[in-house]
């Protein structure tokens, strides 16, 4: 029986209510896909450092290192500097274990509508791939005489060919894995070094994947076509800060960032990967119970996938989507069912499914 170390990060705000709700659902699958789960939990986050002075103990990447992966909840809180979480958590931890990929899947669940009136659950199915350790979000750069008239600040991009053409190469292996597009999302019109050249080496790429077609768009009119015609999309490769944002906007395609999944992945599987929602802490609604835990459960099917457990991952995708059907719905989605009661269909979705060793799941 396989066996997987899973380090469980709650962190801020709704994770505590999430975070357990998707344990709850992962205990499930890995029982009734026969491999088991040893979680050890941490206290890290934005409340660990407003009492301790850091978001993760001073040895927290050592302890981290000996897991299979992450399962991370959201971290921030209003009385906390909002620059801090991301350049003492988030980027620290993906840098550290070489996260190169941030994968966020954007699909349309069943029994849900989309904002876009005119587009069904067809259109709306592609991959976000963002660029997760360089980019625009390196943090290299300084403010000089911030108080004076001639006052300057900097943020430095690095883009290198190393980091390029490996997130280049994962975007067009799952494209042959997909639909066999990939779109890259560029700016090179504009910032003529920085995304000339990511352009260029993804080019170079590119051609060594001649079964799969290959598209640049530039962000602005892909902004808009995610709106107008997401269903020109497959795999969407783009650098770290506009993959940040187009997710977020995917994340409202399916109707709420609440239900936005995503793996900050090391392919290689030499450190451990970490997944997470794409949302944030939200402080104004922690501890009311009306959280919505989708965006964390799904989290936990792409990581039971990254491990290696597909035929979970895939059951819980349909234990989801079998709930969303039902019409349960949190706040974010002008429901009124509990965080709880989100997490405890999907559970009672996973007890239907007969499993079939030889080729995964069917409904019982």
């Amino acid at each position: 029986m396989n066996r997987y170390k899973i380090a469980a990060i709650h962190g801020d705000g709704v994770g505590h209510e999430i975070v357990p709700v998707g344990l709850e659902v992962l205990r499930m699958a890995a029982g009734r896909f026969g491999f088991e789960l040893d979680v050890t939990h941490f206290p890290w986050g934005a409340g660990y450092y407003m009492e301790n002075g850091d978001f993760l103990a001073a040895d927290g990447l050592e302890q981290l290192k000996q897991f299979d992966a992450i399962y991370f909840g959201a971290v921030g809180l209003p009385d906390v500097d909002d620059t801090l979480p991301a350049m003492k958590f988030t980027f620290k931890v993906r840098t550290a274990f070489q996260q190169y990929v941030n994968y966020r899947p954007v699909r349309l669940l069943d029994g849900l509508e989309s904002p876009l009136r005119y587009k069904a659950q067809a259109d709306i199915d592609f991959v976000v791939i963002r660029e997760n350790n360089e980019g625009e979000f390196v943090q290299n750069g300084k403010i000089l005489y911030a108080d004076q008239p001639y006052g300057l600040a900097t943020d430095t991009s690095v883009f290198t060919r190393q980091g390029i053409e490996r997130i280049a190469h994962y975007s067009f292996q799952l494209a042959r894995r997909r639909r066999h597009k990939v779109t890259n999302v560029t700016k090179s019109n504009t910032l003529i070094h920085s995304l000339a050249y990511w352009d260029r080496v993804i080019g170079e790429v590119a051609a060594q994947y001649p079964d799969v077609t290959y598209q640049k768009m530039y962000v602005d009119a892909a902004s808009a076509n995610f709106v107008l015609k997401p269903e020109i999309f497959d795999v969407v490769l783009t650098t770290n800060m506009i993959g940040d944002i187009l997710s977020d906007l995917g994340g409202a395609l399916m109707g709420s960032l609440g239900l936005g999944s995503s793996g900050n992945i090391n392919p290689e599987k030499n450190f451990p990967s970490m997944f997470e929602p794409i949302h944030g802490s939200a402080p104004d609604i922690a501890g009311k119970g009306i959280a919505n835990p989708i965006g964390q459960i799904w989290s936990g099917a792409l990581m039971l996938e990254h491990l290696g457990e597909k035929a979970a991952a895939d059951a819980i995708l349909s234990a989801i989507n079998a709930v969303t059907a039902q019409g349960l719905r949190t706040a974010d989605l002008k429901g009124s069912a509990t965080t709880q009661e989100i997490g405890q269909a999907v559970v009672a979705q996973l007890t239907t499914y007969e499993v079939h060793r030889s080729n995964g799941y069917v409904p019982a």
